[in-house]
């Protein structure tokens, strides 16, 4: 049986993957793991709800409070707001544990349950499995005083927005600045927090109806953004995804700026500041050659995980580095938050142009992007891409070939039969050779 909890909570399609009984049942096993670990410490635990705007999303969160406060948790329903908001209010507001109903970019129709332990951080994988296991248990219920209670924590969008501005190292007066909010999560609380740090707001895809997120707009559709910040000649444009945890960016002549880029202009800014702890960046062995030959050249190591931000994550705690992120503009600053924050991270790119005097182009010129070829070869055995003498022999030849001017990467995917080929190098055209002889070597070798 595949297990229930993915790399970021358990997510699928509304109303029949993720249904009302099961955000229900999983809030009272999360009540109980949490408990029975020490989370709540003997005293009446407290949560913090909230959700992106999805329709779906307002049965799901009505679902988890209600488990929650039947297993005795009072309930601090934040309404509509990111991901990252969710995450600091739990610590915020000394909560023992926090849920957020969202499944971030994916499409309206599916819907996910998260969950935050003390402080606002994920779960380990230990906790989700342990709460897996304990689904539909029998239990003892409280009744009379000790069930839990729901109230409104209706100022959580002001505590955000007062978090980010606090940390902002330098407001934004004088720049004009195009936000889309992907009719999500944030098409609230980031137009308020960049028009309060002083910059001319106009804002795309922030009039959510609960059908309409992520549709066209945000992060994962870039093209309307790009089309208004050359139409009204905005500094450059910020996207943020449905849960705004995600942030990509547009320069003034509509130029995308990348999850890399955007964290090769932070290193260097931190590093600069002195607070880039390590001199390090954790990245995805997805990121660019280029944002790491131009961070080596400044001093900057850049330490790569498995793709994913829970990847990215555990290796910034373990090594205790403060920067880290993902090519999707997934960036994380653990000394500003436990979680990726597209709000924060579009304000301090922001406040970096506005520091400098630079533009946007400017500071995104300090790497140059490697052209990239990703092919997904379907229908392989992928169980047998690690021993496969053959196909390894192959990618040797190819990293010799490209030298230091390129790199080969071949993963698994993590759910289908698929291997997935990338190649990096300084032409597209021998990007594109190469990979098409490593695709066929994958396929003649590990064909089902």
């Amino acid at each position: 049986m595949a297990r229930l909890f993915g790399t970021d909570g358990v997510r699928g399609l509304a109303n029949k993957d993720i249904t009302a009984e099961l955000a229900l049942d999983l809030s009272v096993a999360a009540a109980h793991v949490l408990a029975e670990v020490g989370e709540f410490n003997g005293h009446r635990p407290v949560a913090v709800v909230g959700r992106d705007p999805r329709a779906s999303g307002e049965f799901l969160a009505a679902a988890t409070m209600a488990g929650l406060a039947s297993a005795g948790v009072d309930v601090r329903d934040a309404g509509v707001l990111p991901t990252p908001a969710i995450a600091y209010l739990v610590g915020e507001q000394r909560a023992d544990l926090g849920a957020m109903l969202s499944a971030s970019h994916n499409p309206m129709a599916d819907n996910g349950i998260k969950f935050f332990a003390r402080g606002g951080h994920k779960l380990a994988d230990s906790l989700e499995d342990a709460i897996e296991q304990r689904l539909g248990e029998q239990w003892q219920r409280p009744t009379g005083p000790d069930v839990g209670r729901i109230s409104p924590l209706a100022d959580g969008a002001d505590r955000y927005v007062a978090h980010l501005l606090s940390v902002l190292p330098h407001r934004l007066d004088g720049l004009r600045v195009v936000l889309d909010t992907a009719h999500g999560a944030a098409s609230v609380v980031a137009p308020q927090a960049f028009a309060e740090a002083g910059a001319e707001v106009t804002v795309i895809g922030n009039e959510p109806d609960g059908i309409n997120i992520n549709d066209g707009f945000g992060s994962t559709h870039l093209d309307r953004l790009q089309a208004a910040v050359v139409e009204i000649g905005a500094d450059f444009g910020l996207a943020f995804d449905g849960d705004a945890d995600r942030c990509l960016a547009v320069d003034g002549a509509g130029t995308i700026v990348d999850g890399d880029q955007i964290m090769a202009i932070l290193a260097l800014r931190m590093k600069e500041q002195g607070v880039l702890r390590g001199d390090t960046l954790v990245a995805t062995v997805m990121s660019n050659l280029g944002m790491i030959q131009a961070l080596g050249s400044a001093g900057i190591k850049v330490l790569q995980t498995a793709v994913g931000d829970r990847y990215v994550l555990e290796s910034m705690k373990n090594g205790g580095y403060s920067l880290g992120g993902e090519q999707s503009g997934h960036v994380v600053m653990l000394d500003h938050g436990t979680t990726g924050d597209g709000t924060l991270t579009g304000l301090m790119l922001a406040s970096r142009v506005a520091e400098t005097g630079r533009t946007l182009t400017e500071l995104a010129a300090v790497m140059r992007h490697f052209p990239q070829v990703l092919v997904n070869v379907k229908d392989v055995d992928k169980s047998r891409l690690d021993a496969c003498t053959v196909v390894a022999d192959a990618v040797r030849a190819a990293e010799a070939e490209l030298g230091e001017t390129g790199r080969v990467l071949l993963r698994k995917s993590g759910t289908e039969p698929v291997v997935r080929v990338m190649v990096e190098a300084e032409d597209v055209d021998q990007a594109h050779l190469i990979a098409g002889r490593l695709v066929d070597v994958v396929k003649a070798e590990l064909a089902l």
